[in-house]
């Protein structure tokens, strides 16, 4: 039945590494591999494991209810618990100490969950271990810099190019206006024209 479906969704276990799946961690320091997991009708039993490149296991934890703290079954000597799941967040975070660029690939968090019929689901976060923070972070801002100082320029580019155009056009007109005034403004006197002033002069009384 459909409903029984939704139902069934709603209580799915799930694992998550946060709103971003990248990390970046200068070399030869420390680095903190997040993941969280939920799950609506709780657990027992729970058992987590981080893999690095879906194959070697670097840390194998697991956790009796929601009452305990996670104990370590096995681990890479670098790999440290940092997490908690007695609080709010069920939070089974590592982290991996003294970052070597060989470290840069992968990690896997997965989860197990006996109390849902043994429902599993994992999440991928990727590391990249740089020589220089500040090198990487000024390249990421050297483009949206240059990209939105571009946008900045052509806008006052085109806004200059308006006024301008608008100014030529303006002055054009004023030049027709002042052409149409002095053309019907002629002083025609010396020609002799009809319509010329001599001719309007009002003849001398007697």
């Amino acid at each position: 039945l459909p409903g029984l479906h939704v139902f069934a969704v709603a209580f799915a276990l799930e694992v998550s590494v946060g709103k971003t799946n990248t990390v970046m961690a200068l070399n030869n320091s420390n680095v903190l591999l997040p993941c969280t997991f939920t799950t609506c009708i709780g657990f027992q039993d729970l058992v987590f494991t981080w893999y690095f490149n879906s194959t070697e296991m670097i840390y194998h934890g697991k956790i009796k209810s929601k009452a305990s703290e996670p104990f370590l079954v096995g681990r890479n000597p670098r790999v440290e618990f940092v997490g908690s799941t007695t609080g709010k967040d069920n939070n089974i975070s590592i982290v991996l100490k003294n970052v070597e660029f060989s470290d840069a690939g992968r990690y896997t968090c997965h989860v197990k969950n006996p109390k849902e019929k043994n429902a599993q689901h994992n999440a991928t976060i990727f590391l990249m271990v740089v020589q220089k923070m500040v090198e990487a972070d000024n390249t990421v801002t050297l483009i949206i810099v240059g990209v939105v100082g571009g946008l900045i320029g052509l806008l006052i580019l085109f806004m200059l190019i308006k006024r301008v155009v608008l100014f030529i056009i303006k002055k054009t007109q004023d030049g027709k206006k002042e052409c149409l005034v002095s053309s019907s403004g002629n002083d025609n006197t010396e020609n002799g024209l009809a319509g010329s002033k001599a001719e309007q002069k009002a003849p001398p009384k007697a």
